[in-house]
């Protein structure tokens, strides 16, 4: 399809959401790949064993402390909606923690007779006796809002409430928030929704006073992605920050001063646009996502520097370096301790852990860690300790939760049980070339038995998002326990080795993003693990469009694939839902230029009647307003149109991860290895 073609493609119906024509289109697909792939043994086998891993009691209620007590939202069999929840630490770290139900979603939903799926609670500071609840109606990221009181376990009459939007709201006090919402066309003539379908309208909202008349304390444009607004509530450090958003990955961010009067004044925080930055009482962390040339010196992208804030408003670029990057060393994340500064790093994709002293910055100990461990910093409470809840896992080891103070003795207080034998499993690194000689890397887990054969492999490559070792409950009982090796790729576009590793991928390097895929491909063929005709691939979201591209660029590497929530008209893909948010990460294809090379690779317009696919499983879910279930029903359409085979399957809500509850996603998790099973594994 060429480039003026677009606007005559003859599928643009099934981008009508819930349209009757597209849904019957979608019900009559649905049919026959249900009658297909679930009625066997093995499926119902399957999908028990994959729901027996999501509702088992005995796996950790991960929780957040808020003041005195710790918080779980918790969901099993008998609560498919889920708890929301509190207990005390004395309780909880017992075997049988006494739980406080504040609200069940199960009871709720059929009280409003809505399909209510679980998004968040909001806490008010410092007395957490109010939270701001935020659901969907199944599963989507459009939410409606409604303020809780937590002592009373009721609804606030007249309290703070938004109907089903993409709204955000945070606290100031317990009286006032920020809220970014549809307000309908503002004074400047323009919406209050940006082009991303996100807030671009800040307004500063009192109890008991109506939303309408709420003053706006910051606007952007509606061009950005989004606007925020936070209140930092550290006493003797109370500060005001919003943001623009301009695109996904940059952000003008401000200090906004005196929000509660007339003389609002907002302050520039001069820092790049790319920078990851946080202000923590007077210090501020900066960690740019390419190279900066601060007081006289340039800092790579990835490095960590702490400013004197005041200081920095006032000119003063004085900085100490707390983390440098190398070729094999990445920072993922940091946080604090009332005492401390965590930072969590990959070296090869390996987790290691450095506490430093806040002020000082001198190194700590921190014992009681696992070696060989991906590690996590759950939660912590920096206004009043140093307490720290630590997360560790493996591909082989099951989640353990850890408790403690930083730079003090770590405890495993939890443990995530075993769902498959894992003293039979091993997980091996190995590096591929890509076509330009970058070495990826990417993890092999296989049982010890199993040399060569069926072998999956999975891929995200987007948005800095790093694939880090964790262990494969689902993946281990339905795919390695049953004799399948299954395989995770490092690819470019993630943030395994920095920033760098992410943006030399961005635009017009997209294409390395399937270049390191392909090569992970031909690698595993190579070292004889599996063959193309064993080899499957596996990727949601903009791994969906990862899947796309190995359909229409690389067929003959692969065997079968399965292609969930997928990105793949890249002509339209910033017309749809959130699509436009995502032009910094692939480019603009109004843009000539931008889209001469989005073209080379946008699945939809390079399917071709005169190749050879191979088997293609495409799900979606029709909730999903953030990649619009139009990407994979055209896909399939398109295919179809060609003469090919496709196995297609929408779930009727779910939102982006395809399903709203346990046994939605067990079912698609079944129907995928099914899928799977069936093409480069064993008939049933």
């Amino acid at each position: 399809m060429s480039s003026n073609e677009f606007d005559s493609d003859p599928y643009l119906w099934l981008e009508d959401v819930t349209g009757d024509d597209a849904l019957e289109w979608v019900r009559a697909h649905n049919e026959p790949t249900l009658a297909d792939l679930t009625d066997s043994d093995r499926f119902r086998e399957l999908e028990s064993q994959a729901l027996e891993v999501l509702d088992t009691d005995d796996r950790i209620p991960y929780v957040r402390r808020r003041g005195e007590f710790l918080y779980n939202f918790w969901r099993d069999a008998t609560h498919p909606r889920g708890l929301w929840r509190r207990t005390t630490l004395e309780s909880y770290l017992t075997d049988s923690p006494d739980w406080d139900v504040l609200i069940d979603v199960d009871a709720l939903a059929a009280t409003d007779d809505e399909n209510w799926v679980w998004k968040s609670a909001t806490m008010n500071w410092p007395d957490y006796d109010r939270a701001l609840i935020s659901m969907s109606r199944g599963g989507a990221d459009a939410a409606v809002i409604r303020e809780f009181d937590v002592a009373s376990r009721s609804w606030v009459d007249d309290g703070f409430a938004l109907p089903e939007n993409k709204s955000s709201i945070s606290w100031i006090d317990r009286d006032t928030v920020y809220v970014g919402t549809d307000f309908g066309p503002q004074p400047d003539g323009a919406g209050s929704l940006t082009t991303s379908g996100y807030p671009r309208i800040i307004k500063r909202w009192t109890r008991g006073t109506a939303l309408d008349d709420a003053p706006t304390v910051f606007a952007g444009e509606v061009t950005d992605v989004a606007v925020s607004a936070v209140y930092d509530h550290t006493p003797g450090h109370e500060r005001h920050f919003v943001g623009r958003a301009t695109d996904f990955f940059n952000e003008l961010a401000y200090e906004l001063r005196n929000p509660e009067t007339h003389g609002t004044e907002t302050i520039l925080i001069d820092i790049p646009t790319d920078a990851h930055f946080v202000v923590h009482h007077d210090a501020m962390f900066v960690r740019p996502r390419t190279d900066w040339e601060v007081d006289g010196v340039v800092r790579a992208a990835g490095t960590l520097l702490v400013f004197d804030y005041p200081a920095f408003l006032t000119g003063n670029r004085t900085h100490t370096v707390l983390f440098t990057p190398d070729a094999h060393t990445s920072l993922q994340s940091f946080t604090f301790t009332r005492s401390h500064l965590i930072m969590l790093t990959l070296h090869d994709v390996h987790t290691e852990v450095t506490v430093l002293t806040l002020g000082d910055w001198t190194p700590v100990e921190q014992p009681g860690l696992p070696d060989l461990a991906t590690v996590s910093v759950l939660d912590t409470d920096p206004d009043h300790t140093d307490e720290v809840f630590w997360s560790a896992t493996s591909f082989t080891e099951p989640p353990s939760l850890l408790h403690g103070e930083s730079g003090g003795e770590t405890t495993v207080i939890k443990h995530t049980p075993a769902f498959f034998d894992a003293d039979v499993v091993v997980a091996e690194q190995f590096f591929a070339p890509s076509d330009d000689g970058t070495a990826i890397p990417y993890f092999v887990i296989r049982r010890t038995d199993v040399s060569a054969g069926p072998t999956l492999l999975y891929g995200y490559g987007g948005f800095e998002n790093s694939l880090t070792p964790g262990y494969l409950a689902l993946a281990g009982r339905s795919w390695i326990a049953r004799g399948g090796i299954y395989v995770i790729a490092n690819i470019r576009g993630g943030g395994e080795y920095g920033p760098s590793w992410h943006t030399q991928a961005l635009k017009a390097g997209r294409h390395l993003v399937y270049e390191d895929f392909a090569g992970v491909a031909k690698d595993l063929v190579s070292r004889g693990l599996t063959t193309h005709e064993q080899l499957a691939a596996q990727g949601g979201s903009n791994g969906g469009l990862l899947m796309g591209v190995m359909l229409t660029r690389y067929p003959e590497l692969f065997g079968a694939l399965v292609c969930q929530v997928p990105l793949v008209d890249m002509r339209r893909y910033h017309l749809l839902l959130a699509g436009a948010s995502w032009m910094a990460e692939y480019g603009d294809p109004d843009n000539p230029d931008e889209w001469a090379y989005i073209s080379e690779y946008s699945p939809y317009q390079n399917l071709a009647k005169d190749r050879t696919y191979p088997p293609i499983l495409v799900t979606t879910s029709t909730r999903d307003d953030r990649v619009h279930p139009g990407h994979a029903r055209k896909l399939v359409a398109r295919l179809e149109e060609y003469g090919h085979t496709v196995s297609y399957y929408e779930n009727i809500e779910g939102g982006h991860g395809g399903a709203a509850d346990n046994k939605q996603s067990a079912f698609k998790t079944a129907l995928a290895y099914e899928f799977l099973w069936r093409t480069i594994g064993t008939a049933e």
